[in-house]
């Protein structure tokens, strides 16, 4: 087998705003630093100042257009993009408000009112209770697009690390072994199982394609991507090998 990094991307506020990297410094423990590491709480969720589940925070499987929005991290600023508002640039320590009202416009009305910008604790605010790094195969995107007819785009599925060169869907058959990314050394912990953001197009915040059902009915889960724990400080590049130890 011969793989290796294709894309890797974080998402500094949970479930809004994709951002490209080329590299990666990850730590042992750690996820991608600056993924997840904001969340929007919403309805009557507080901050714990813990790791919460994702059904207290804004994110594109209650709301589809948040799936259009894009991010760029420039220090302590994070600049925010979507096809229908202006563009706003933060410090999500000092504005989490603007970050709220920003959103708001393109929020569904009938959900639960997005309202506090919080600071995720060390390991994020993944929807695991764990800090990882997932990791996604492009092999198996296309094998998906095949079956809906249609080019997906990686954005639908928020993963951190894609890889070129597996056999599609073999990814999901790692479960605890160790992996090496680069200078990384990786175990893997469980599969990533999906929720209705995947439906949504990124370029256009509508839903679009039934990926949760062609997932049932051609694997017989909804399972896409693995998450995986880091054992030692190092770097991930783009075109970095994936190596199975």
């Amino acid at each position: 087998m011969s793989a290796t990094v294709a894309n890797l991307w974080r998402h500094p506020i949970k479930g809004i705003g994709a951002e490209p990297l080329s590299k990666v410094r990850l730590s042992r423990g750690g996820p991608v630093p600056l993924d997840r590491a904001y969340g929007v709480l919403t309805g009557d969720a507080v901050d714990t100042g813990a790791w919460q589940s994702c059904r207290y925070f804004a994110r594109g499987c209650y709301g589809p257009e948040l799936m259009a929005v894009t991010a760029r991290s420039d220090g302590d600023l994070i600049t925010l993009t979507h096809p229908k508002l202006d563009d706003l640039t933060v410090n999500p320590d000092l504005d989490g408000a603007k970050v709220v009202e920003w959103i708001k416009p393109i929020y569904p009305a009938e959900r639960a009112a997005p309202h506090t910008l919080i600071k995720a604790p060390a390991g994020g605010m993944a929807d695991a209770d764990f800090s990882a790094v997932s990791i996604l195969s492009t092999s198996s995107l296309t094998d998906l697009g095949q079956t809906l007819g249609a080019d997906l785009d990686q954005r639908r599925f928020r993963g951190n690390l894609w890889v070129d060169g597996l056999t599609a869907w073999s990814e999901l058959d790692l479960m605890g072994r160790e992996l090496r990314i680069g200078d990384v050394r990786l175990k893997v912990i469980d599969r990533i199982q999906r929720c209705r953001a995947t439906e949504t197009n990124p370029e256009t915040g509508e839903r679009d394609q039934t990926t949760l059902k062609a997932i049932r009915d051609s694997q017989g889960h909804t399972d896409f991507g693995i998450r995986a724990e880091v054992l030692n400080d190092g770097e991930i590049a783009l075109g970095d090998r994936f190596e199975v130890l």
